[in-house]
């Protein structure tokens, strides 16, 4: 299985990432603006985006500077390092932490497009042509 890495962005449910995902939209944002951006979509009151925004602040995944009475909050860390982080999960989770299972259920499922199979062709030849410098001085793979 594959550890993220000691900078990884840290684990979030769902609810917290929909918070996050507000505020990769648009940042900073006080807890009343997340609350009325959330609450028709969510059905959420304002307690419950502040314990979120609270857990958030716990985990370290955002932070909050005081605004005159309120706080503005923004993300700690960029979409896409969660978004990685995430994406190595779900494969750990579904596939072992395998890739290959992963690309042959998904083509299994949904048709790959000619751009998907030449962006995979890509991937895989850089992934080839790097393999040297992935290697440890002695020749194995780190």
């Amino acid at each position: 299985m594959t550890q993220p890495p000691d900078d990884a962005p840290p684990a979030i449910s769902e609810a917290e990432a929909r918070v996050m995902q507000e505020l990769w939209q648009r940042e900073p944002q006080s807890a009343e603006e997340l609350a009325q951006t959330l609450s028709p979509a969510q059905g959420w009151q304002m307690s419950t985006v502040k314990t979120l925004l609270n857990r958030l602040l716990q985990k370290g995944a955002v932070s909050a500077e005081r605004d005159g009475r309120r706080f503005l909050y923004r993300p700690a860390f960029a979409r896409d390092a969660w978004q990685a982080r995430e994406g190595l999960s779900l494969i750990d989770r579904l596939f072992g932490g395998r890739l290959a299972p992963l690309v042959a259920q998904f083509a299994s499922e949904r048709r790959l497009s000619a751009d998907d199979v030449t962006a995979l062709r890509e991937m895989l030849d850089q992934y080839q042509a790097d393999a040297p410098r992935r290697a440890g001085p002695d020749g194995e793979r780190r």
